[in-house]
């Protein structure tokens, strides 16, 4: 005759199932709790997510900064940062089922993570000041002194998605503006505009990245893969100026599938599933040609 036993208590719910093991156990016994302990899932960061890479650009302090991002492998979770500086990012995200987003954040001078006692809302030391249509407005999760504008945005695998991020000194501290370009509808459209109380100054500290925020086991497995394309930036005293050489680097996690190389008119960056390192080496700075033409339709754009 069947036993019965309970599955161990790291379920959410506890299910009685049906067991042919002992064939002569007493019906009137009652069910049998299995006492042994579930092998627990590993915790270990190599296993869990995928490797955060990046690139650090060679560039000067500049009013205003361009890329295009190609997305060409993602998964859900998965970021792609197509502008940082030193005070905050502007990118695209991944959250799977076909939503995808624009992420636009801007954070203070002090330390970005040190939420434990944020300051009031009139006391922020980073407000918006306009965000574009249909844009959300929030604060960046983690960040406590950070402001967020989010925007859905349709971006594709495949196809490159257009950034412009600028910054400009006002009486009341310094605005960072970013737009995205919408292919669909053939125009640039607003992000947000975040000003920083502090007098920030210039956007300065380029980088991109890749991020696997999903961080489920499963994301692990997936290759994440883009190209940052055309960078340039637009210098302090109103020269443009190609970004060609950028520095590959990459965080904490103790996996080597991650890589980076030069690629035409720019970089692409890789990590996950069965990426090799066969093109550049971390922590080297690559170097790409000075082909491709500057963006003439951002002038539009210059101190909006």
């Amino acid at each position: 005759m069947k036993t019965w036993f309970l599955l161990p208590l790291f379920f959410c719910t506890t299910l009685a199932i049906a067991s042919e093991d002992d064939p002569d156990a007493d019906a009137s016994e009652p069910p049998v709790k299995n006492t042994e302990k579930a092998p627990l899932k590993s915790t270990d960061p190599s296993k869990r997510q995928c490797r955060g890479v990046h690139l650090g650009y060679e560039a000067p302090a500049a009013r205003a900064a361009y890329i295009e991002v190609t997305p060409e492998k993602s998964s859900p979770g998965t970021y792609f940062c197509a502008l940082g500086f030193n005070r905050g990012y502007l990118g695209i995200q991944d959250f799977g089922d076909g939503r995808k987003i624009a992420i636009f954040s801007v954070w203070g001078a002090s330390d970005p993570t040190d939420s434990k006692n944020p300051p009031p809302a009139d006391e922020q030391p980073v407000t918006l000041v306009q965000k574009g249509d249909n844009v959300l407005e929030g604060r960046l999760g983690g960040y406590g002194m950070a402001g967020q504008a989010r925007l859905v945005f349709r971006w594709e695998i495949g196809k490159p998605t257009r950034f412009f991020l600028q910054a400009k000194t006002t009486e009341d501290g310094t605005d960072f503006t970013a737009h995205v370009f919408d292919p669909l509808q053939l125009k640039w459209r607003l992000v947000g505009i975040f000003r920083s109380h502090d007098n920030a100054g210039n956007v300065e500290g380029l980088y991109s990245f890749i991020e696997d925020f999903r961080r489920n086991f499963e994301s692990a497995k997936v290759v994440h893969k883009a190209e940052y394309s055309n960078g340039w930036v637009l210098t302090t005293d109103n020269k443009w100026q190609p970004l060609l050489e950028a520095r590959f680097t990459a965080d904490a996690t103790s996996v080597t599938n991650v890589d980076a190389g030069p690629v035409q008119d720019g970089f692409f960056l890789q990590t996950g599933g069965d990426t090799e390192n066969k093109t550049g080496r971390l922590w080297q700075t690559l170097t790409r040609e000075a082909k491709s033409e500057r963006p003439v339709d951002v002038d539009e754009l210059l101190g909006k």
